[in-house]
């Protein structure tokens, strides 16, 4: 963690933190969890949001490292370690994948030094930067990486805490320049298709009290991200059903988190 890195603020509530208390962990602070049972008393559905997100993860890692066999992760908005984290699921697959997390959350850090230990045959390492700041975690990611070998970047619930779509393409543009041509760009979204005005309720009452402040787009704005790519099938879907498996009692249902993963050529 860098010198000048913010240190943790327990009276604001952090997404990284209410991300952790929806999906069961145990790293937040009570603010953390008031915001997380406010969100949740008029969207009880976030909490499915949540497990599908960590469920795409699982499925478009695995599918990165088994089928295709990319060996190396750039994962930028790590959020705090929970279950089935990147480098546990690549290195389930390949034990030589080398994972770089990218944070700017100093309890996400700690946790991460902490906890995010990887294989002996392989590298798991992590950076505190930003993501509006590309070449800083390029350059840092580049110590570990091998950026003229393919890389799967992960982007998951990040990018909609960027709200200038002409930035946001900036990023990716930046991001994806310097990746080898057979690289993955695989992003999840919360979206607003399913429930328009419930959506951006939420995100209202994120913004209010909470920090990063939180941008929600339509299915058609998170496709638009994968422009210039080859977007896999099944395109952008729920995260519940990107390339789900069949389930033994009743249907999957789709979630207001899209997400999609897409081939650079």
């Amino acid at each position: 963690m860098s010198a000048n890195a913010p240190k943790i603020d327990t009276s604001i509530p952090h997404n990284a933190r209410i991300w952790n208390y929806w999906l069961g962990g145990k790293d937040n602070y009570p603010v953390d969890r008031e915001m997380g049972e406010q969100i949740r008393s008029f969207f009880p559905e976030i909490v499915d949001n949540a497990v599908a997100d960590r469920g795409f993860l699982v499925r478009a890692v695995t599918y990165l490292a088994a089928e295709e066999g990319v060996r190396q992760f750039l994962d930028i908005g790590t959020g705090l370690p929970t279950h089935n984290n990147t480098h546990e699921v690549a290195q389930s697959v390949a034990p030589e994948s080398r994972v770089v997390y990218v944070d700017n959350d100093p309890l996400v850090l700690a946790h991460a030094r902490a906890l995010l230990t990887g294989t002996d045959e392989g590298v798991t390492d992590y950076v505190d930067a930003d993501l509006r700041d590309p070449e800083a975690i390029l350059a840092a990611a580049s110590r570990t990486l091998d950026l003229s070998k393919p890389v799967g970047l992960m982007l998951l619930g990040v990018i909609n805490f960027v709200d200038d779509d002409a930035e946001v393409r900036s990023i990716l543009d930046r991001l994806l320049a310097a990746l080898a041509p057979g690289s993955f760009l695989v992003i999840s979204h919360p979206v607003d298709d399913i429930d328009h005005e419930r959506a951006h309720e939420v995100a209202a009452a994120w913004n209010e009290k909470g920090t990063p402040k939180l941008t929600v787009r339509s299915a058609a704005g998170v496709r638009a991200l994968f422009e210039g790519l080859e977007l896999l099938e099944p395109g952008v879907v729920s995260c519940s059903l990107w390339r789900a498996g069949e389930t033994e009692v009743g249907e999957l249902r789709p979630v207001a988190e899209y997400g999609g993963v897409a081939r650079k050529n």
